[in-house]
């Protein structure tokens, strides 16, 4: 990675001198990298003497709640009070791993009627204009990797302990698929690297991620394979849909679905993958893609969403079914990419 901007750095550095009180946030659905990424921050300024609080807009996954520092975050949703007291009394506000303050959802309102100066940390392109100070790094695969560059510059490389290491592996192995996809260039196994050295438990992380599911969590996979995932051979396509429904049907828990999206990669050829999630007012998408096709561009084009070249999503506010036949509909036009 290129080094960061020295004056932004310095900011950055003027601004955590002057504060006592830092607000984290990070968007809905948090998954890894957001909460490993708010976590490592949080644990560094922690050791720095600040009072440090996360808030999420919703709730988390159950397998990212052992991550050490957890106590610190707030979930927005049934605690709104309690955080508009945390952004009222804030005078510094970090934004990690996330780009657009619709992101935040219902928490939106509350966080940014905040006076505290914004700091924007995330690796999405397009960020929009909210921030007054900003570290956009869309080369790099995670926000938790970024949150160690910034780290180092900042001269805290000395407390980035086995904890704070744990969290930002976490962040990097999970927004990169294990390693899998967003880490092709090799300063994010540089990084890697040097957080094992800190002694962190490499092996039980992962299975605290992978392996921490319930059997009806792993059920549901199977219904998403053998009866719901269309494989449209002629465009290298693969999509799974849910229902609220069926998710119901399977004790579906946040995070439950996390990775589905990927599950049609192993199959021989595909190059796109989409996920759609039946919500009570909206439909959740996911995008995947293998090699240059672009569903950053398929998201931000066609359904108002965005994300990476390789990883994006949308949300939409037509019926499932409707949702889905636009999907499908749009496929013959990028029919020569993905050959």
């Amino acid at each position: 990675m290129k080094s960061l901007n020295p004056n932004d750095v310095n900011r950055l550095k003027e601004l955590l001198g002057k504060s006592q009180n830092v607000l984290i946030t990070t968007h809905h659905n948090a998954d890894g990298d957001a909460i490993g990424s708010t976590l490592g921050m949080a644990l560094v300024l922690k050791y720095e003497g600040k009072k440090v609080d996360i808030v999420t807009p919703n709730n988390y996954p159950h397998f990212l709640k052992w991550m050490p520092g957890s106590e610190m975050i707030k979930v927005y949703r049934g605690n709104e009070a309690e955080v508009k007291t945390l952004a009222d009394e804030a005078d510094l506000l970090l934004c990690i791993d996330y780009n657009d303050p619709a992101r935040l959802k219902e928490a939106a309102g509350t966080i940014f009627a905040s006076r505290a100066p914004v700091v924007l940390i995330d690796h999405h392109p397009e960020p929009k204009d909210f921030y007054s100070l900003g570290f956009s790094e869309i080369d790099l695969g995670s926000a938790s990797e970024l949150v160690y560059h910034i780290l180092r510059e900042l001269g805290l490389e000395n407390r980035i302990d086995k904890d704070v290491a744990t969290n930002l592996y976490t962040g990097i192995m999970t927004d990169t698929g294990c390693f899998s996809f967003s880490c092709s260039y090799p300063g994010v196994f540089e990084v890697v690297a040097d957080l094992i050295s800190k002694g962190i438990p490499k092996d039980d992380i992962h299975s605290l991620i992978y392996d921490n599911y319930s059997d009806a969590r792993m059920r549901l996979m199977g219904y998403c394979l053998n009866e719901k995932m269309v494989v449209i051979p002629e465009y290298n396509t693969a999509y799974i849909s849910l229902s609220r429904k069926e998710l119901e049907k399977f004790s579906h828990l946040p995070g439950d679905t996390e990775g589905f999206v990927n599950l049609p990669f192993s199959i021989k050829g595909i190059k796109l993958t989409a996920f759609f999630v039946e919500k009570k007012d909206h439909v959740k998408i996911s995008f995947r893609s293998r090699g240059d096709f672009s569903v950053n561009d398929l998201a931000r084009n066609n359904f108002r969403g965005g994300g990476h070249t390789n990883a994006a999503g949308a949300e939409w506010d037509l019926s499932l079914e409707s949702t889905v036949q636009r999907f499908v509909d749009l496929l013959p036009e990028y029919a020569g990419q993905l050959k």
